[in-house]
């Protein structure tokens, strides 16, 4: 089963990363990181560079040491979080995830777009915030830290 939740109301901006990671506990470590779809605006070019690709595969620590360098605002993007020893290669047998235009978000049951995902954080259209997981407690953090986020299914019902 996937949990799901939206931030999309009470945050002067969306997102960033910063604020999302530690509403997860941090747990973004225990996880190898895809990021596709990427649209951001980072101060320095070699980050920019970086998340400009086709798709950024860095480990949980990386992750971190990004955003504790900068922490800038996340337009789009999917970050997908693989368990560790889930290698590239076999996360590159399926297709990339994309924010922009996907319409599984707004869908239930919800799902992850990457099979082999465990948690997938979403920037959309610096208007909202989504994280989805098979991790409940993971979700829970993150609505529990976020009082003004919703559970997406429920969210997804309503427009319905």
């Amino acid at each position: 089963m996937v949990y799901g939740a939206i931030l999309s109301r009470g945050e002067r901006f969306y997102t960033y990363l910063s604020r999302v990671l530690r509403a997860i506990g941090n747990r973004q470590t225990e996880y190898n990181w895809l990021i596709t779809d990427c649209q951001c605006y980072p101060r320095t070019a070699e980050i920019g560079a970086l998340l400009g690709e086709r798709y950024c595969w860095m480990s949980g620590d990386e992750l971190t040491a990004l955003v504790e360098r900068e922490d800038f605002q996340w337009i789009w993007a999917v970050l997908s979080g693989f368990p560790k020893e889930v290698p590239l290669e076999r996360v590159l047998e399926h297709p990339l995830p994309y924010a922009d235009g996907y319409e599984g978000f707004w869908k239930n049951p919800l799902t992850l777009q990457h099979p082999l995902a465990e948690v997938e954080l979403v920037p959309w259209d610096s208007s909202a915030t989504l994280v989805l997981s098979t991790r409940k407690e993971l979700v829970e953090d993150y609505r529990r830290f976020s009082p003004l986020s919703e559970d997406l299914a429920q969210y997804n019902a309503q427009l319905r």
